[in-house]
């Protein structure tokens, strides 16, 4: 009898709080589950909602008697000998694999279910985990609520079991995946090929597009010919373009890019209507130190030195032309390589406009003389 008694005494001593254990169960009711654990006397009850997560209709839905479960010691002692939890020690079980996926440095899946200050929540095998904002992407996100119900594949990179803490990044994959990307594009990259590109994200200074699982940036300057205030005016996220590769540095890894380099330039377009000779109205819309600036059409102009302004000398051209002035020139020089054309006043003939072979109509003519 001594022996027996010292035997179970030792059993006892086996079961420690906050132990895992194995437990045998013994019944099955709706509202409860009574185990068995090697060691303590009693069989202990475990309430269906310490059973399984979330909480079953009947414990008969997920255990049956002679079931074999691990089960975590809450507490020693009371009325029934211990208080154990079946979901406490799934959850163990989980801490302990995710502890070691850590330290193999291999991924999860985790699924966002709610923003809370500074990042997003995640549950991942049931237990919650924390993804800081700063930890989602590669760049700064406004709006964390677009991941919210998305299952992404993140890294553990903080575990503490003790305060049940999981700390999870998705941006240092990403920074992996873009290390590998850049490193296969940078071997063919090469300053001036033409290569498609989808926007991904829109600033106020230009657009990042990627052109390959890494992205180059179109300054404000170098999306459209026409001059553009706010990207989102002429681009979309999402949106299929063509990009050309102006400069790129393997070092810093950064890409330049342009996308109105891959379109002719419609000054171009436009000046090819005119010709040296021509003569043609239109408003003057500028003064300068230099001479006056008339707008031959919408967003296409040419310039008025001082000396073709007037047959006086002046040192003002306000003394010859005011904004506003609708006049008649003529066509000196077209230089399409600096996009210029220089007109003169001076040198229009006042009778041209009458004949076919020097006047040439322009999309402001009617307008001009109507205001004139």
């Amino acid at each position: 009898m001594m022996s027996l008694l010292e035997e179970q005494e030792r059993a006892m001593q086996d079961v420690r709080e906050h132990d895992v254990v194995k437990a045998t169960v013994v019944a099955v009711e709706d509202g409860v589950a009574y185990v068995n654990i090697q060691g303590l006397k009693a069989d202990i009850p475990v309430p269906k909602r310490e059973l399984a997560q979330p909480e079953p209709d009947s414990a008969r839905d997920v255990v049956k008697v002679d079931d074999e479960l691990e089960v975590f010691v809450v507490s020693l002692g009371g009325e029934n000998g211990a208080t154990v939890s079946k979901v406490r020690a799934d959850r163990m079980v989980a801490w302990k694999e995710l502890e070691a996926l850590m330290e193999e440095g291999k991924t999860v899946q985790a699924k966002v279910t709610q923003v809370v200050k500074g990042g997003l929540v995640a549950s991942v095998n049931g237990l919650r985990g924390f993804i800081p904002a700063s930890q989602m992407e590669l760049h700064f996100v406004k709006d964390l609520s677009i991941y919210v119900d998305q299952v992404v594949e993140a890294l553990p990179i903080e575990i503490d079991i003790r305060k049940q803490r999981l700390v999870l990044s998705r941006r240092s994959l990403l920074e992996t995946e873009r290390e590998k990307k850049q490193e296969a594009l940078f071997e063919t990259l090469e300053a001036g090929q033409v290569l498609k590109g989808t926007v991904k994200r829109l600033v106020d200074y230009g657009a990042f597009i990627d052109i390959g699982g890494v992205d180059g940036l179109a300054h404000i300057s170098d999306l459209s010919w026409s001059r553009v205030k706010q990207p989102a005016d002429v681009l979309t996220v999402g949106q299929e373009v063509d990009v050309f590769v102006k400069t790129f540095d393997p070092e810093t890894k950064r890409i330049s890019l342009s996308i109105k380099d891959t379109m002719r330039d419609p000054w171009l377009d436009r000046a090819e209507r005119y010709a040296e000779g021509n003569h043609i109205k239109g408003k003057i819309i500028k003064l300068t130190d230099f001479g006056a600036f008339m707008e031959i059409e919408p967003g296409f102009d040419g310039l008025i030195p001082m000396g073709e302004l007037a047959e006086r000398r002046i040192a003002r051209a306000d003394e010859a032309v005011h904004l506003g002035d609708i006049v008649l020139v003529k066509v000196l020089h077209i230089d399409m390589k600096r996009k210029r054309i220089s007109l003169s006043i001076t040198k229009a003939d006042a009778n041209a406009e009458v004949a076919e072979s020097a006047y040439i109509d322009t999309p402001l003519t009617g307008q001009a003389e109507e205001e004139a």
